[in-house]
C-alpha cells in the first residue's frame, strides 16, 4: 500500500486548506484522523470522507499528548494547523505570543517526536510540515509568524536527515498567498497587480507530491514570489528595501488588521 493511501493524521482540518488536504488523501483511499478545535466543522467533513474526527486545541499540551496517543502508528503526519501570528511584536500580548508559538511550532514538533518511534520501528512513514514562504522571507508585522515558519522549515529539514537512515521521509511545504481559504484569504487583503496566488487544491496537490516523490521542500506560489523569497534568503537587506518599495508595509499592516480577531 502506498503511503498516501495508508493511515494519515491531518491537523488543522477545519480550515479550507485543511479540507482540501483531507479530500486529497480521501480520494486516494487513506484512513484518516482529522483534528481541529471546532467539532461542528470537523464532524461533517469526517462523515463526508469516512474519517475519525478528534477535537484538539494544539495550544493545550494535554490535548497534544492525547492526540499523539490517538494517532500512534499512522503512516503519514501532516502538520497543517496554525494560527495567525501577524502583528508588530510590541502590540502582541505575552499570552498571544505563547499561543502562536505553541500551535505553530511546538505542537508539530511534539507530535513528530511522539509519532516517529513507531515509524522508525516499521521503517515506513512520512511527515509533512506546512510552513510558508514567510519561512524564507520575513516582512513587516510578521516577526512571530516568521519565527514559527522559519523554525518549522528548519525543523523539517533537520528531521529529514535524522529520519533518512530509517527510510522515513520528511517534507516542508511553503505556500505563498492562497486564495479562497486560509489566513490570507480570511483577512480579505487585496494584492498589488501582478502578485499571483495559488488555491487550496494546489497546496493539497503539493502535499501529495511531496510524499510520493519524497521531496525535501515544495513551494506553492507563482514563479515571481518564489524567486523573491529565495533572493531574500541570500540578500535579506536588499530584498527588504525592494519589498518596501513595492508596498510590503501596507500589505502587512492590512493583513495584521484583518487577522486581529483570530489571534
Amino acid at each position: 500500500m502506498s503511503l498516501v493511501g495508508g493511515s494519515v493524521l491531518v491537523t488543522g482540518a477545519t480550515g479550507g486548506i485543511g479540507h482540501a488536504i483531507v479530500r486529497a488523501f480521501a480520494a486516494r483511499g487513506a484512513d484518516l484522523i482529522i483534528t481541529g478545535r471546532r467539532l461542528d466543522v470537523l464532524e461533517p467533513l469526517a462523515a463526508e470522507v469516512g474519517a475519525r474526527a478528534v477535537g484538539c486545541d494544539l495550544a493545550n499540551r494535554d490535548d497534544v499528548a492525547a492526540l499523539a496517543a490517538e494517532a500512534a502508528g499512522v503512516d503519514v503526519f501532516v502538520a497543517n494547523a496554525a494560527v495567525p501570528a501577524s502583528g508588530v511584536l510590541t502590540e502582541l500580548t505575552p499570552e498571544q505570543i505563547d499561543r502562536m508559538l505553541e500551535v505553530n511550532l511546538r505542537a508539530p514538533i511534539a507530535l513528530a517526536r511522539s509519532l516517529a518511534p513507531l515509524m522508525i520501528e516499521r521503517r515506513r512513514g512520512h511527515m509533512v510540515f506546512i510552513s510558508s514562504l514567510a519561512g524564507k522571507a520575513a516582512s513587516p508585522a510578521s516577526s512571530i509568524y516568521s519565527a514559527t515558519k522559519f523554525g518549522l522549515r528548519g525543523f523539517a529539514l533537520g528531521l529529514r536527515e535524522d529520519l533518512r537512515p530509517f527510510g522515513i521521509g520528511a517534507s516542508v511545504v511553503l505556500p505563498g498567498f492562497i486564495r479562497d481559504a486560509g489566513m490570507f484569504a480570511d483577512a480579505n487583503v487585496h494584492l498589488p497587480t501582478g502578485v499571483g496566488t495559488r488555491s487550496p487544491d494546489d497546496v493539497a496537490a503539493s502535499v501529495i507530491r511531496a510524499i510520493e516523490r519524497d521531496r525535501a521542500e515544495v513551494e506553492v506560489a507563482p514563479l515571481g514570489l518564489r524567486v523573491a523569497a529565495n533572493f531574500a534568503g541570500v540578500a535579506p537587506q536588499l530584498a527588504g528595501t525592494v519589498s518596501r518599495k513595492m508596498g510590503s508595509e501596507t500589505i502587512a499592516s492590512r493583513l495584521a488588521a484583518g487577522q486581529m480577531d483570530k489571534r
